[in-house]
């Protein structure tokens, strides 16, 4: 049985500028295709230890990457928390997320999963759960930083949106030397789930909490 998501307002929480687009880019752009509302907040662009230049690189290309998914630009939030210090600012992380409880009331919130070894990426996931207590979750996949993650939901996706999310990765171009960036790697991953969900192309989730 399939039960697509409609006629929700969705929040994707990215630890880092690119990690909703690495996680669920092409369930992001079938979510706004099929008529959903999706936020994008990134909670930090890596400023402090980002060598490119300009200092706001990632922000810019964040926002070139998102639009790609169909992500307006009034709907991206960049913040300013500093990259691998989550775990000491936890308590404005988990603010801010109240915050944007009682802004945006979601109806599903995409985070990382519960085994992400990522610093920040932990202290994303604990947070929300106390923020969204009541609202359904889904974990997102970052196989580089998971020792194991729980298939329990898929996304299958069509070409176009594996499209869209290989042109938001594209627009990371101070990223394009990391071996995950690899279309071909994206590819293969999408190909790999697609397996596993009976269908061609899919992203798979870790189901944190669901309503029926």
């Amino acid at each position: 049985m399939r039960m697509d998501i409609a006629d929700a307002r969705i929040l994707v929480l990215a630890p880092h500028t690119d990690d909703g687009e690495l996680g669920a880019g092409a369930s992001i752009a079938k979510w706004i295709r099929g008529g959903n509302d999706v936020y994008y907040v990134g909670f930090s662009a890596c400023e402090t230890i980002q060598p490119a230049e300009p200092k706001d690189l990632l922000r810019i290309e964040c926002l070139s990457a998102t639009q790609q998914l169909g992500i307006d630009k009034e709907k991206l939030r960049i913040l300013d928390f500093e990259v691998r210090h989550f775990n000491r600012d936890r308590q404005r992380v988990l603010d801010t997320m109240v915050e944007l409880n009682k802004e945006l009331q979601p109806d599903l919130v995409i985070v990382p999963s519960s085994d992400d070894t990522h610093q920040d990426h932990s202290v994303v996931f604990d947070e929300s759960r106390r923020a969204f207590k009541q609202t359904r979750m889904l974990g997102y996949e970052v196989p580089w930083n998971n020792f194991r993650f729980e298939t329990t939901a898929f996304v299958p996706v069509q070409h176009q949106d594996m499209a869209a999310k290989m042109k938001a990765l594209a627009e990371f171009h101070s990223q394009d030397k990391r071996e995950y960036m690899n279309p071909a790697y994206q590819e293969a991953q999408l190909r790999f789930r697609g397996v596993q969900a009976g269908a061609e192309l899919a992203e798979a989730f870790q189901v944190l909490r669901w309503y029926l």
